[in-house]
């Protein structure tokens, strides 16, 4: 049997200040369902095309680049985890216009974008499956903001104001990435590629660092945090064993989501073993997990397809 891997299209979807840019796996089937994907804090939409190949055009996955990041870089502020909701659901107004809801997913950041889309737009969007972010903890008083983005995000921040000869270049650094020991794909290197911007030898990220410092200090908003708790109906949390940078201790555990509250929120938790922050998105395991809970998620009750 020969496997579907659609091909995706960009798009441009109008949003407050101008387009966002977007990128369309088609199903095979025109009517089948939507899922809207959102990515992280310093990623870009391609970050889901492991994902895609996976769901092998059974729904259709559209995800954009976030304000401030690759085709969706021009983007005017403001910027912040609800400017980023709204955009959303704009998309989602632009994917639907004769209503009905579009499913949601977001990794990292983009979980946290997924909640509070969901809570402030219940009409737009189905239940989120929120991948290792979503839950977050009030933000340490002691630190200024760069310090505060730095132990959010470690070196992914250093790396936006860093300049690259060449493509090859890039590559590398990711490649000598602890998170992508052994989990390297065409998929990821098209992933990381697509953020780059410039010419050489002067390449760079597409991500602006005042959107990057904005979102992240918006991840310890009060509405932010109090999103997953508000979700209107169920929702699911995939969370990785390891994290960003391949460690034994992830983002989360049982103690870490009891202590944000899990057991008061309507969220269903899945541990992923074998993963980090990253592969549960880009590697093959973990993209087919999501990919898995993406269609449980869009399937009818009770349809057993």
């Amino acid at each position: 049997m020969t496997t579907y891997t659609p091909l995706h299209e960009e798009l441009r979807v109008p949003v407050a200040g101008g387009d966002l840019a977007v990128l369309r796996w088609p199903a095979r089937d025109p009517g089948a369902p939507v899922v809207m994907a959102l990515h992280g804090i310093t990623a870009n939409a391609l970050s889901w095309g492991p994902v895609a190949r996976r769901l092998a055009g059974r729904v259709t996955l559209v995800a954009p680049d976030l304000r401030g990041r690759a085709g969706s870089r021009g983007l005017p502020e403001p910027y912040g985890i609800a400017a980023h909701a709204d955009d959303a659901a704009a998309l989602a107004g632009a994917l639907a216009p004769g209503g009905g809801r579009v499913a949601l997913a977001g990794h990292s950041m983009g979980a946290f974008v997924a909640a509070l889309a969901a809570v402030r737009h219940p009409a737009l969007f189905g239940p989120p499956v929120l991948v290792d972010g979503g839950f977050g903890f009030p933000a340490p008083t002691h630190l200024s903001p760069d310090e505060l983005m730095t132990a959010v995000i470690g070196p992914a921040m250093d790396r936006l104001s860093m300049t690259f000869p060449d493509r090859a270049a890039y590559r590398a650094f990711w490649q000598a990435h602890p998170a992508f020991a052994g989990a390297w794909s065409a998929d990821v290197d098209a992933y990381i590629q697509r953020d780059l911007t410039g010419e050489e030898p002067e390449l760079r990220s597409t991500c602006r660092i005042e959107a990057v410092r904005a979102d992240g200090i918006g991840l310890f908003d009060d509405e932010v945090l109090a999103a997953v708790h508000r979700l209107p109906g169920p929702a699911t949390l995939l969370w990785a064993a390891r994290g960003l940078m391949d460690e034994e201790q992830g983002l989360y555990d049982a103690s870490r989501l009891a202590a944000a509250g899990l057991q008061d929120t309507r969220v269903r938790a899945v541990a992923v073993p074998d993963v980090n922050h990253y592969t549960l998105l880009t590697g093959d395991a973990g993209a087919g997990e999501v990919a898995r809970h993406l269609l449980a998620a869009v399937r009818p009750e009770g349809s057993g397809g």
